[in-house]
């Protein structure tokens, strides 16, 4: 079942959700095309189970990362790191091919609105946390708003990349980074500006 999961992840980086095919699946895999539909009953149950598993992998690894006793700020700036890293690997594009099926069929829907829902749910308990640190005021900026602020913000970064796009990437991560820095506990809090 591994060898069918890692093909179809293989066939979405490669050459997009129209090229799994059956046939084309079990070949990859080196199996009988056969087992495809025994292991999992339709070409769509393979593709959902394929980015499932490949968000879980990385879930473990945000979950751990922003586990860790490290200064929220570190969090961050590991969490940033990672964005090319995961565009190399494929998550975003095997992620946005599903996203589009998922358009029109309710069952892709319903799983890839789960998907979205692990991410939040890890975002959601990390900037709590960041948030009480830094005695950002919660009602008015609400913790649900700044992870989803967080997470589209993310989603157009990997877009724009997976298009060869980056222009001002730097510099608006940078300025997150400054802007961050300052929050930390111990560094002098500048009056806001009378702009």
């Amino acid at each position: 079942m591994d060898a069918l999961l890692d093909a179809a992840e293989g066939l979405l980086i490669d050459e997009g959700y129209a090229a799994v095919t059956t046939r084309r699946l079990a070949e990859r895999a080196g199996v009988n095309h056969g087992l495809v539909h025994y292991y999992f009953g339709s070409m769509e149950e393979v593709l959902l189970q394929t980015l499932e598993r490949f968000t879980q992998r990385l879930i473990e690894r945000q979950r751990a990362m922003y586990g860790s006793e490290a200064p929220f700020i570190d969090k961050w700036r590991m969490a940033m790191g990672y964005l090319p890293e995961d565009i190399a690997a494929g998550y975003p594009k095997v992620f946005y091919e599903l996203q589009a099926m998922s358009w029109n069929q309710r069952e892709f829907r319903d799983r890839v609105v789960k998907v979205n829902a692990e991410w939040r749910a890890v975002l959601t308990k990390a900037f709590e946390e960041a948030m009480r640190v830094y005695g950002i005021d919660r009602r008015r900026f609400p913790v649900a708003a700044v992870v989803s602020l967080v997470m589209t913000f993310n989603l157009g970064l990997q877009l724009e990349q997976l298009i060869g796009v980056d222009e001002g990437h730097a510099e608006l991560l940078a300025m997150i980074d400054r802007w961050l820095s300052s929050l930390e506990p111990g560094q002098p809090q500048r009056p806001p500006s009378k702009r």
